[in-house]
């Protein structure tokens, strides 16, 4: 929802600089900076949706050859996968969000200064819920509950 309403905040914002350009000669100032963090923030807050809607990145050629119960375990591989490079991605992030706030990072020059420390909090917060949205999908793989809960979930979004 959140990510929902900022793109469709940046499409206005989008609009007025490219207007701004044709019409007037003149962009909107700092644009380009609030865009380029925004895109970042964008799809870190979708992840966990996707994930937790099967929507990440998966090859279906071995996937689909295979009996259930294989794919279970290789389901229940992935998740183990992304856990782990969510958890890294998390803790690994903590250091420089923390050096951003301490020494008021900042993007762009001039007109528009934005803070960098929203983003990177972002980033520490998403990726460690994306491990917990992992932590869960295996545990429904585990017990073998991934199918029954998942369809019944999708059908109530």
């Amino acid at each position: 929802m959140i990510s929902a309403f900022w793109i469709a905040l940046l499409a206005f914002i989008i609009l007025f600089d490219v207007g701004g350009r044709y019409l007037f000669g003149t962009p909107l100032l700092g644009a380009t900076e609030i865009i380029k963090n925004s895109v970042v923030s964008i799809a870190f807050l979708q992840l966990p949706l996707a994930i937790y809607r099967g929507g990440m990145l998966r090859t279906t050629l071995l996937f689909d050859s295979v009996n259930p119960n294989f794919q279970r375990h290789l389901q229940i591989f992935g998740s183990v996968i992304g856990l782990l490079f969510f958890m890294a991605l998390s803790y690994s992030s903590w250091t420089p969000f923390l050096e951003s706030l301490q020494v008021g990072e900042y993007e762009g020059e001039g007109a528009l200064r934005v803070p960098t420390y929203p983003v990177r909090f972002l980033i520490v917060l998403t990726a460690a819920f994306a491990s917990l949205v992992y932590l869960h999908m295996i545990y429904l793989d585990w017990s073998g509950k991934r199918d029954t809960e998942l369809s019944g979930s999708s059908e109530s979004i």
